[in-house]
């Protein structure tokens, strides 16, 4: 039986004004992260995320090497691509004539060799390998992928200057001719996005693991210019790769590692706050992230239909006043941080 769709609230991206759903799927799941998946239970997440409400789909070739995007594709077709905003990137192409190498967690994937690549045109070679890989005739959102320290460490000034120089001349050609209705950047630092919003013309970006109830340096300079000038913010990685969904047990991660201890003794002192009121962490700390103005949606990873209905569901359980000021009151959330009405 099909599931109805309920109505999602949804959210303008920015000054494109297109409209996304305040909760998004976010496929790197769906390439191997950490555990091979199965086929069927992965294109059924998807499926089921559209059948119930969620608009904005954000994938990579990254992830798997391409495997996610084919998973999302598939999905799309057995749950029809109208009404969907999706999301992909570009900074990497895949050469298949190559094994796939390390994938930074993804234990599965396609057999394909990724090639970091943000020139003008490998950027339009991505590009055309995601359209074939989706099975789609366009992309709404495109964004330049993972320019940060993160990921490129002492190489980073160098792919910001090949970025700005290469890709993104090609993705504000693609937005100018209308192939593309926005495009931004996909990165794990909020300096990075400060760095990009005054260095180009960007509509999107989609911070991962920034602004979280565990870290809210983004109020200091990215969120406020991020509103001055109309560019529409999507929150990844909310729970802190986990401790901030499975609280503070051993083994809990933080930043793709195991969590260190201070890290723990915080999650720990939210806990108790979080018992006192009778509210979820992971709820809590979805709330949060939705209560920034400059926040269109929040892109949350699922494995499988009950993972996304998981999700939506901690919409239905508000979080209250007291909440908040109580967390002000211990110091564990910022004063000037926005938080739910």
């Amino acid at each position: 039986m099909t599931e109805p769709a309920p109505l999602l609230p949804s959210r303008p991206l920015g000054r494109t004004g297109i409209p996304v759903s305040c909760i998004g799927f976010g496929a790197a799941p769906l390439g191997d992260l950490f555990a091979r998946m199965d086929e069927r239970t992965a294109i059924d997440a998807v499926a089921t995320a559209i059948t119930l409400g969620v608009t904005l789909l954000d994938t990579s070739p990254f992830y798997g090497h391409g495997l996610s995007e084919h998973r999302c594709g598939t999905a799309l077709r057995i749950a029809g691509r109208e009404g969907v905003v999706l999301s992909t990137k570009v900074g990497r192409w895949m050469e298949p004539r190559q094994g796939s190498g390390p994938a930074a967690g993804f234990v599965g994937g396609l057999p394909h060799q990724a090639v970091v690549d943000y020139s003008y045109d490998g950027t339009l070679r991505s590009v055309e390998q995601s359209l074939l890989r989706l099975g789609t005739d366009r992309i709404d959102v495109l964004l330049i992928h993972d320019v940060d320290v993160w990921t490129h460490g002492d190489m980073m000034e160098q792919r910001f200057r090949e970025a700005m120089e290469g890709a993104y001349p090609a993705l504000h050609r693609l937005r100018a001719e209308g192939v593309v209705k926005a495009i931004g950047v996909g990165v794990n630092e909020s300096e990075m996005c400060v760095r990009f919003a005054r260095a180009g013309d960007f509509d999107t970006m989609l911070l991962a693991g920034r602004y979280t109830l565990l870290e809210q340096a983004a109020l200091d300079e990215f969120l406020p210019l991020a509103l001055e000038k109309g560019i529409g913010i999507m929150l990844g990685g909310v729970f802190n790769s986990g401790v901030l969904a499975t609280g503070a047990i051993p083994g809990a991660k933080y930043n793709y590692r195991d969590a260190p201890p201070e890290i723990l003794e915080r999650v720990q002192r939210m806990e108790a706050i979080c018992a006192a009121h009778a509210v979820r962490l992971p709820d809590a700390a979805l709330h949060f992230a939705l209560a920034h103005p400059a926040v269109a949606s929040v892109v949350l990873g699922a494995g499988s239909p009950d993972e996304v209905r998981r999700n939506l569901s901690a919409l239905e359980r508000p979080v209250p006043a007291a909440f908040w000021a109580e967390m002000r009151e211990a110091g564990l959330l910022r004063a000037e941080a926005p938080v739910p009405a």
